[in-house]
């Protein structure tokens, strides 16, 4: 980068780079307001004044790229704050940096793909879908990309490939989409809790101070790179076992003549004569049926239960007999 002076002019003494706030605004990429109001909340240092001139320096570029960096990870202007602050303070930001490339980057060795609007439409069906484009546009499946209508970018691969074999299975679009957002749900409950459960025993230590200190960061984003195979290697394990056990109920069911039976905790259907249930239905309603059925049943259950216990001649059975 040549260096300028407070004019923006290439400057041949070697003396520090200087900039206008115009230039400073041109070579961040932020504009004037924001490197004001960035000034205004105490995010960048105050220029040099000099006469009518304020005097911008490569610390306030540098600054000014750290906080866009941040930003785009996610992070508010008051957490960022807060780091700046504690860099300025002498406490260091490299291990705090480093933990938030290791959390920020990518969790999966899969790589990102392009596909045609002409391969996608193939894959799908043959014909053109916009509902279903949209749809995926939606979902994160696909991403547009600048000024190309007849590509898309594609995150997961294997997410697009797998919804390719549903579809060509005879899995309609509708339902597979459907079925991507209730699964989406589930995972990012199961991410949630893993979190919770690791931040409690082992990086609560780590991030006791706010923001944490250089070494403490530093430990944790090793700690992130050791950990971050665990959640899909238990995700992965556990799912193998649920659908095993769970395809081989479904196989069972299916194959079986009779229906399977009830275990112990089951409810079991009961039929009732016609008659009685417009009966209960005048008498609680149509939705209340079921409960009143339920409370008036344990009712009856309780009663003879207590019969049974104030009985004391042998003839009269035990509980097991009446229950």
């Amino acid at each position: 980068m040549a260096e300028q002076t407070a004019q923006g002019a290439p400057s041949a003494q070697g003396s520090p780079v200087e900039y206008r706030i115009e230039d400073l605004a041109h070579h961040s990429g932020a504009t004037v307001r924001t490197i004001r109001a960035y000034q205004d909340r105490g995010l960048l240092p105050r220029p040099e004044r000099r006469g009518r001139s304020n005097v911008y320096g490569d610390t306030h570029l540098a600054r000014l790229r750290q906080i866009a960096d941040l930003l785009d990870r996610g992070y508010t202007l008051a957490s960022i704050k807060e780091l700046l602050e504690a860099w300025d303070a002498g406490r260091g930001l490299g291990g705090v940096l480093g933990l938030v490339a290791e959390v920020d980057g990518p969790w999966t060795d899969e790589e990102a793909d392009r596909i045609s609007r002409a391969e996608l439409d193939a894959t799908f069906g043959g014909k053109p879908d916009e509902d279903a484009i949209r749809e995926a546009i939606e979902l994160g499946v696909l991403e547009r990309i600048p000024d190309r209508d007849d590509e898309f970018l594609v995150p997961s691969p294997q997410e697009l490939a797998v919804a390719a074999e549903l579809y060509e299975a005879g899995v309609p679009l509708t339902a597979i989409s459907g079925h991507l957002r209730e699964l989406r749900v589930q995972v990012e409950h199961i991410a949630s809790r893993f979190l919770e459960f690791t931040t409690e025993h082992v990086f609560a230590r780590y991030l006791e101070h706010r923001p944490p200190t250089d070494a403490d960061a530093a430990e944790a984003a090793a700690m992130v790179r050791r950990l971050r195979p665990l959640a899909q290697q238990t995700v992965d394990a556990e799912l193998a076992r649920a659908m095993r056990l769970f395809a081989t109920r479904h196989l069972q069911h299916h194959l079986s003549s009779a229906p399977p039976p009830l275990r112990g905790d089951e409810p079991r259907p009961v039929t009732l004569p016609a008659g009685t249930i417009r009966s209960v239905q005048r008498l609680v309603g149509a939705e209340n049926v079921a409960a009143f059925v339920t409370a008036a049943t344990e009712r009856e259950v309780q009663a003879r239960t207590l019969d049974a216990l104030s009985s004391n001649g042998p003839e009269k059975g035990s509980i097991d007999q009446v229950i």
